[in-house]
């Protein structure tokens, strides 16, 4: 079956609750999307609640300072949950203890409290992982010689952030996910619990109850642009999802008015499937 091309305000008598991606959904790598926000606010304005599901290995406290920065109104959310969040429990069982870090200083809050050293990879328990170095350069073969001595010592990589790539202004840029899989591909283990995985969506169900929202699965929808982990991460939770095809893959679907074959043809292509499709984000 085709997915539905979709704008947000008609399916609102559908779905109670929003859980939405942030990069390549409501921001482009760069700014805020006006659109798209303002989706979110008539959403919640209608009595619908939005939770921020999103991959960044930031914790939920610093996403949501850095998106007020940009100019995000309190009233385009309700909740906000992170793959910092998800991983941070993984990272508390390691402590005390010494990781090896790959990630670019400005994620250095998502160790804040835990009793880990950082070291060289011959001392290191664990490679801990929020990005490439370089961000927007940084590359997953970059890390080839420090990957496979890890693997000889037989260590786990514990991923803050399991997309593969992002989309930061008109680029993509690799992130933690692309270095997490080319170790599994060298016979590594990474340690995930971001989108697509189950635990990101319990921390984003409970963050809702928790302001006394009741959460009816069947009338969650899930918003995202990311095939492996946005559109797979739903159908794990059990949820709808409406898939936003100016994000990551914007070069390859957005040539005109979107085609819903060519969309359901290229998450095919991903072994997926959304029940509904747009270009962007709209009320």
């Amino acid at each position: 079956m085709l997915p539905e091309f979709a704008t947000l305000g008609p399916l609102r008598d559908r779905y109670d609750t929003l859980y939405c991606d942030v990069w390549g959904v409501i921001r482009d790598g760069s700014d805020l999307l006006p659109p798209a926000v303002d989706a979110l606010m008539r959403f919640r304005a209608s009595g619908g609640r939005v939770c921020l599901v999103s991959n960044s290995p930031r914790r939920s406290s610093s996403l949501v300072h850095f998106l007020a920065d940009m100019g995000l109104p309190d009233a385009a959310t309700d909740a906000v949950v992170t793959s910092g969040d998800a991983i941070h429990r993984q990272l508390v069982k390691r402590t005390p203890g010494k990781a090896f870090n790959i990630g670019p200083e400005r994620d250095g809050s998502l160790y804040a409290g835990l009793d880990l050293e950082f070291t060289d990879i011959e001392q290191a328990d664990f490679i801990s992982c929020t990005g490439p170095d370089d961000y927007f350069n940084g590359r997953p073969e970059d890390y080839d010689a420090v990957l496979r001595r890890a693997l000889e010592r037989g260590l786990d990589l514990v991923c803050a952030n399991p997309d593969i790539v992002v989309q930061s202004g008109n680029r993509l840029v690799f992130c933690a996910g692309a270095i997490a899989r080319y170790y599994r591909e060298l016979g590594g283990a990474s340690i995930v619990a971001g989108k697509p995985h189950r635990p990101i969506y319990r921390l984003a169900k409970r963050a809702l109850e928790a302001k006394g929202f009741e959460v009816d699965l069947d009338r969650v929808l899930a918003i995202g642009d990311g095939p492996e982990t946005d559109v797979e991460g739903a159908s794990r939770a059990g949820v709808d999802c409406l898939f936003i095809a100016d994000g990551i893959l914007g070069e390859t679907l957005n040539g005109g008015r979107l085609d819903v074959e060519t969309a359901a043809a290229a998450l095919k292509d991903y072994g997926v499937s959304s029940r509904y499709v747009a270009d962007r984000l709209t009320w």
